[in-house]
């Protein structure tokens, strides 16, 4: 199951996504589409980022930046085969320069010729032997590199050049950096910046468990074939049925990170800034430090580098001492001064460069970490310096003080963006500032709220304070001047910002030149919404009424127009479906508008067009918009909505829309297909005539679309010129009827269970679905207008009625020239558009009117009847989320294609289907009325923890605000105790001595900071209270009866663990709490006291800008592989790699998605060390971008303890799975149909190590738990049988044995036949075990018999071999290997082609053909889960 971070791109084509197609033929006719198609966003596919290129034990990271910039005017319109070409050729050109650097060898370094100079010192700074010099110019031949040059403009370097390494003199800023970068070196072993979330650092453990690199697995192969060496006993606490949840193991110590002590004290002196006189010496600053030999030292930093002066602690001597050591570098002074120095330093550094790149290198975004251990705070100079200078002076190392945030974002979408290196640069840029933007933005909205900044208001009362900080504007979400007062007050306000948010997001991702939006950032942090947004130039110095030329400021009050913003608009309403509309102003004028009344235009003072307030992007959702005299779909009331919200901006979600749209565009084709074969009934004798003309036949002018990047779903409609709209047609209405299969039926069958019944098989070979509803190549299309469904034949036409004449309608539909037009066609189209409520009456195009039921907002009498039909719409979207939406997300995780583990895969589920999480008690009253309920326990399970969490931080918000900063840990405390704590009268303790101060500062009420409440009503909080809340809250949001009234109820009655909830509580509020055992269930005392409150972290939202060229590469990459072109998939994936890192950097979501995959596709060709070294950089990136504890990062460890497995490191790949199955008790528990597969792999490892009794524990809970879910008579629970039957026959128990083969063999036999390979295994193994059965009870008969001189028969007692087990492992995992020869192969190829069924194969083929199906094990395809 894919996780993905919070922001889905928005911008995506829902079915011009023509993937499969794209992939057969490395087609140029599709270029244009799958141009768009790459702005799919990726997170359907899981994601990360890898390193292109790792010289010298990882140092040089930006090896392969080559891409970034390609001259190879390759551009990809010309079909995506130009620019994989393209992409391949500039790889090759890097070349091999020598660096000779002062007191060290020459050395020879990797470089290519689109790198910087700059990208050079980097690698310097960071090698072992140079790494201590920052103050430096690179000289050829004597003359100095420019360091913003690439190296390929420079004349005169070439392959072996020598470049050498020139000391140039300090400045301030010089001296700066130096004394900065050597305290990042002296910390670079401290984890303490990931456990305070601080500079993009976050934890790793892996290397805990796989000692070190994976890489060398030859110096370990031997140990791992001793079995005696191997430890196999887990932890009592991993072993099937134990009940602790111990949260210590989660964070192990490192002995690693045990910081080896260079210095005491490092920090700047006293004596600064040098005085005048001084200073023209050559004094820049002062630095005071004590060695560990206990000397005292003061050191000045000089124009020519750094030398011991006489100064002490109070007297100032700035003579240079004698001697004063003169060095251009710290570490060269310190080395000579301070002989523990030399050594630690040089042990420090040696460890440094050998741990893993992925370990150390920055993070895009922070990761927060919500438990930590007691840290010691060490003296640290530059962390103080960075406090109070608020890190303003030289952020970045940017020249010209603050960043102008505005320009930086607005420049860069400006880049050019023609051909491949344009838009890597343009989106690699693009990526940079908005992550900056983002970290900027969250240490702004901290300093606001801690009250660190002066409101640029500050007369006015706290809640109504606005705040300037860095370039960047600060609001608070309350609701100040009553501006939401018709719509619900401080919750609107509340809800405003992130629905602006997906707004901004939209609109980014539509991208259409010359409209922009503002840098959006939304933090919460202590009980406040902060909006963080980038300032358009100019708006400070006026009126906003004077500013606004277009929308209304006053909720559609006042309301004006702009042609130049209709013009710019309209560009993107095809895209998000928004409906050009007009509605009256207060003159009871007629206005024109392309988006909602309170979208406003403003004009900078740079002359760019902005738009901003973009919370109506999307319509309003009916479900939760009680409108008078308006009455909802059957299948809406049936729910008992409508349901009054808090406030009135609940819309919507943009996937629904995607997926309402795709839905009823199949009705279209059903339709129009269906009066098709009326007519064609009627008039046999015309039939030639009317294959000729069809129904696509109007010529379509008035929807021509001409800017490239524009997607919908029926986008290609449009998409040829005016005269030959027809082809595009087609190919569209093609793959709309082969999408078919996922798209549930139409909202007017009004059906409650769960739509088409989609194979199992259908669900393992899609890749999932992505951000918008329905998966797209669940069925392929071919050119002549067959339709290749996986449900083959007749399984199809009944699945879909109506498939079948849809299928004719296309194929008459390419035979139509577009010539003679049949007045008939057009009527039939007609009828079709009219039904399915599109807004052209000549073809299929739904839009909505996001202002229909908004307060305030008046439509001219004409368009009456266009409202009506408007707000038809809008109910049968809601209907169509409550009747299809819902129940395919409950089918989809009954067939387990869908497997949340915690809230935030489960909030991901939900809204890749478009279900908004105010749907969460619906979702899970439906799971409660399912009949298959108890497959559904887990996800049941997680819903009502999520529920419970979201309420109780619905309620800690409030709380928090009335919380005074010098109370903020006791607070906490308190309230968690009151939520988890079975103590039932937990008290709140106030420290009396702040009770006394708090007294006096009642005077000086009036200045207080946003932060700063001073009241103490936060401490009678009582249990039963928080829960009477909980309950009551989870009433009236998510209109859901909890049936518990304190929190060990709600663990019994609906069997949840208390150390889940505390790790989803902390995620959600960003609390962060100290690592230890808490005793919750303690009736004495409570079990947090406020020392184990250890921070708050800020709940960070932004965009997160997508690489959509190397998403396209990807996508195709995963077509190739799903249809057996292995080689081919893993060069494009490899592609597609490159050109992440060179969008996003070395570390990102999407790159672990690409990495993982690579392994798969390494692991499937038979290249193990190559599958292991690309799993272990996504186990690494999973950890330190998602989290260590991640449901996709347990995913990605048991991935690799497979791999582990497979190279012969048994030892190893234990470890790793014990860590997985740790992980996942402590996130979900043991009851979940995931952890059946984790302790099949557990068990059959232990098997291989002949731990038979072990094995049995874990195979035989897989055994139960598979049972559970996938039903007693499922396939899966046959293999399981013959898992635990294999170790009672190593066991030598072979009635336990037989028995169990028995169950296995009636599955197969009732479920697959008599004749299918499987059942004959089985059969056959039988037999083999009543053989042996039968020979050990003879061998027993006879020694009973004879006594001790009985004539033995040696038996056959088999410890399983190495293969038989990694055989066993492949198959539970996924992969099966057929061996084929060449001539099967060839035959395969060619069937594969014909039927172009997604299916695997290859040299050593991983396949499942069709009669295998009932071995579809969570995920058939290296398209992984």
């Amino acid at each position: 199951m894919v996780s993905k971070t919070d922001d889905i791109p928005a911008s995506v084509p829902n079915v011009n996504c023509n993937t499969v197609d794209l992939a057969e033929e490395g087609d140029t006719q599709d270029s244009k589409e799958t141009n768009k198609t790459s702005l799919k966003d990726s997170c359907a596919c899981g994601h990360g980022a890898d390193i292109a290129v790792m010289n010298g034990g990882g140092v040089h990271v930006h090896g392969e930046e080559a891409e970034s910039k390609q001259d190879g005017g390759g551009d990809t319109e010309g079909g995506d085969e130009a620019n994989e070409q393209e992409v391949i050729v500039i790889q090759d050109t890097g070349f091999t320069v020598k660096i000779q650097a002062p007191g060290a060898e020459p050395f020879d370094l990797q470089v290519s010729p689109q790198e910087m100079v700059q990208e050079i010192h980097q690698v310097l700074m960071d090698r072992e032997d140079t790494c201590h010099r920052t103050c430096f110019s690179l000289q050829l031949d004597g003359n100095v590199l420019d360091n913003f040059a690439e190296l390929k403009t420079i004349e005169g370097l070439q392959e072996g050049s020598l470049l050498k390494v020139v000391e140039e003199p300090y400045t301030v800023r010089e001296a700066r950096i130096h004394v900065r970068h050597i305290r990042d070196l002296l910390k670079s072993l401290d984890p303490s910046d990931a456990y305070n979330g601080v500079d993009c650092n976050s934890l790793s453990f892996l290397s805990l468990y796989t000692d070190g690199d994976l890489g060398e697995s030859g110096k370990r192969k031997k140990k791992g074939s001793e079995l005696e060496q191997i430890d196999c006993t887990p932890p009592e606490h991993i072993l099937p049925g134990s009940k602790d949840r111990p949260l210590v193991p989660l964070q192990p110590p490192n002995k690693e990170w045990k910081p080896m002590q260079c210095l005491k004290v490092l920090t700047m002196s006293g004596w600064n800034p040098p005085p005048g006189n001084r200073k023209m010496h050559g004094d820049l600053m002062y630095l005071y430090l004590v060695t560990v030999e206990e000397r005292h030292i003061s050191i000045t930093a000089s124009t020519r580098g750094f030398y011991l002066n006489q100064s002490t602690t109070y007297v100032f001597n700035p003579k240079p001492a004698n001697p004063s050591f003169l060095s251009h570098s710290l570490v060269e002074l310190l080395g000579q001064i301070s002989p523990a120095f030399k050594k630690n330093f040089t042990s420090m550094q040696k460890k440094r460069v050998q741990r893993h790149p992925f370990e150390r290198i920055a993070t895009p975004f922070q990761m927060y970490s919500w438990t930590a251990p007691q840290v010691d705070h060490a003296m640290d100079c530059v962390r103080a310096e960075d406090a109070y200078t608020s890190r303003l002076g030289y952020e970045e190392h940017i020249p010209g003080q603050t960043r102008d945030w505005n320009e930086e974002l607005q420049t860069t979408r400006e880049l050019a963006r023609k051909n491949l290196p344009e838009r890597l640069l343009r989106e690699r840029a693009i990526f940079k500032v908005h992550s900056d933007f983002a970290a900027a933005a969250t240490r702004g909205a901290m300093a606001v709220i801690d009250g660190n900044v002066m409101a640029i208001n500050p007369g006015e009362e706290t809640r109504m304070q606005m705040f300037i900080w860095n370039n960047i504007f600060f609001s608070l979400g309350f609701d100040v001047r009553d501006h939401y007062r018709e719509l619900g007050g401080d919750a609107a306000a509340h809800a405003a910002p992130t629905n602006d948010l997906n707004g901004v997001r939209a609109y980014g991702a539509v991208d259409v030149e010359g409209l922009y939006t503002l840098g959006t950032v939304v933090v919460d942090y202590r009980g406040y919404r902060v909006t963080a947004q980038s300032i358009i130039p100019g708006i400070l110095e006026r009126e906003q009424e004077q500013s606004v030329i277009y929308g209304s400021i006053d909720f559609g009050k006042t309301v004006v127009s702009h042609s130049k913003y209709l013009e710019l608009l309209e560009k993107t309403s095809r895209p998000l479906k928004v409906q050009k509309h007009s509605v009256l102003n207060e003159k009871d004028e007629s206005v024109e508008l392309c988006s909602s009344v309170e979208c406003k235009g403003i004009i900078g003072n740079d002359g760019r067009h902005y738009i901003l307030d973009l919370l109506r992007t999307f319509p309003p959702d009916l479900n939760f918009l009680p409108v008078e005299s308006e009455e909802l779909p059957p299948e809406s009331l049936r729910q008992g909505f409508p349901r009054l919200h808090r406030h009135r901006l609940a819309c919507l979600r943009q996937e629904l829309i995607e997926a309402f749209v795709e839905h009823r565009y199949l009705l279209f084709m059903k339709m129009a297909a269906l009066q098709l074969m009326q007519q064609k009934a009627n008039k046999e004798s015309k039939a030639a005539a009317l294959t000729e003309t069809s129904m696509a036949a109007p010529d379509l002018p008035a929807l021509t679309s001409t800017e490239s990047s524009s997607e919908t779903s029926t986008e290609t409609l449009t998409e040829g010129d005016a005269d030959g709209p027809q082809a595009a047609h087609t190919e569209e209405e093609e793959e709309e009827a082969a999408t078919a299969p996922t798209t549930p039926p139409a909202p007017e069958a009004a059906d409650p269970t769960p739509p088409t019944p989609a194979t199992a098989e259908q669900e393992v070979v899609t890749p999932k679905p992505t951000a918008n509803g329905p998966s797209k190549p669940v069925a392929t299309v071919n050119h002549n207008g067959e339709c290749d469904s996986p449900l083959e034949g007749k399984e199809a036409e009944e699945s879909i009625p109506g498939l079948a004449q849809a299928k004719q309608l296309a194929e008459s539909l390419a035979a139509e020239d577009g010539s003679g037009i049949d007045p008939k066609s057009r009527e039939v189209v007609l009828n079709a558009c009219k039904a399915v409520g599109s807004i052209s009456s000549t073809s299929f195009d739904i839009r909505f009117n996001p202002d229909i039921f908004s307060p305030g907002v008046r439509f001219p009498d004409d368009s009456a009847e266009d409202i009506q039909k408007q707000k038809q719409l809008l109910k049968d979207a809601a209907a169509f989320l409550v009747s299809c939406q819902i129940p395919s997300l409950v089918k989809d995780c009954l067939d387990h294609s869908a497997l949340p583990m915690d809230g935030a895969t489960l909030t991901e589920a939900l809204h890749q289907r478009g279900i908004n999480v105010r749907y969460l008690g619906n979702v899970l009253e439906f799971v409660d009325k399912t009949p298959a309920k108890t497959q559904l326990e887990h996800f049941y399970r997680i819903g009502i923890s999520e529920l419970i969490t979201r309420c109780a931080k619905h309620i800690f918000k409030t709380y928090l605000q009335g919380v005074e900063l010098s109370a903020l840990s006791a607070a906490v405390s308190h309230f968690l105790n009151c939520l988890l704590s079975s103590f039932l009268d937990a008290v709140a303790h106030l420290p009396p001595d702040e009770l006394v101060s708090r007294r006096k500062n009642r005077k000086r009420r009036n200045n207080k900071v946003p932060g700063a409440g001073d009241n103490t009503a936060w401490t009678s909080l009582t249990p039963s209270e928080l829960w009477k809340n909980i309950v009551s809250e989870a009433q009236s949001y998510y209109h859901f009866t909890l049936e518990c009234d304190s929190v060990d109820q709600a663990v019994e009655k609906y069997s949840l663990q208390k150390c889940s909830l505390l790790r989803e509580i902390s995620i959600k509020a960003g609390i962060q709490i100290l690592i230890k055992e808490y005793n919750f269930d303690s009736r004495h005392k409570p079990a947090f006291t406020e020392e184990d409150i250890l921070n708050i972290f800020p709940v960070v939202k932004h965009v997160n800008p997508k690489a959509s060229d190397a998403f396209h590469f990807f996508q195709s990459g995963q077509a190739k592989v799903q249809q057996g072109f292995l080689k081919e998939g893993c060069e494009l994936i490899n592609e597609a790699l490159n050109l992440f890192n060179n969008v996003y950097g070395a570390m990102h979501v999407e790159i672990c998605a690409c990495l993982r995959l690579l392994a798969r596709l390494n692991y499937i060709m038979g290249d193990h060390p190559e599958a292991l070294s690309n799993q272990q950089k996504a186990v690494l990136m999973s950890e330190r971008v998602l989290g260590i504890e991640h449901p996709n990062t347990i995913q990605e460890y048991m991935h690799l303890a497979l791999y582990c497995f497979a190279n012969g490191q048994l030892s190893t790949a234990l470890k790793l799975l014990y860590r997985a199955r740790y992980l996942m008790l402590l996130v979900c528990g043991e009851d979940h149909p995931e952890m059946a597969l984790l302790d099949s792999n557990i068990g059959l490892v232990l098997h291989g190590v002949m731990e038979y009794d072990l094995s049995l524990r874990f195979l035989e809970n897989a055994l139960a738990i598979n049972s559970k879910y996938h039903g007693p008579r499922s396939l899966k629970v046959a293999l399981s049988h013959h898992l635990v039957a294999r170790v009672y026959e190593s066991k030598s128990e072979f009635r336990s044995a037989l028995q169990h083969e028995k169950e296995g063999y009636t599955i197969y036999k009732n479920q697959v036949g008599e004749a299918h390979e499987k059942t004959k295994e089985s059969s056959e193994y039988l037999k083999y075990l009543t053989q042996q059965a039968v020979a050990l009870q003879r061998t027993m008969n006879e020694i009973y018999k004879n006594g001790s001189n009985a004539s033995i028969m040696p038996l056959k007692f088999t410890a399983p071999s190495m293969a038989s087990v990694l055989e066993q492992l492949n198959i539970i995992n996924g992969i099966i290997f057929i061996p084929l020869s060449q001539k099967d192969l060839e035959n395969l190829k060619a069937e594969v082609q014909r039927r172009q069924l997604l299916q695997e194969s290859g040299g050593k083929i991983a396949e499942i053909t069709e009669d295998h199906s009932p071995l579809q094990l969570e995920d058939k395809i290296p398209i992984d889960d």
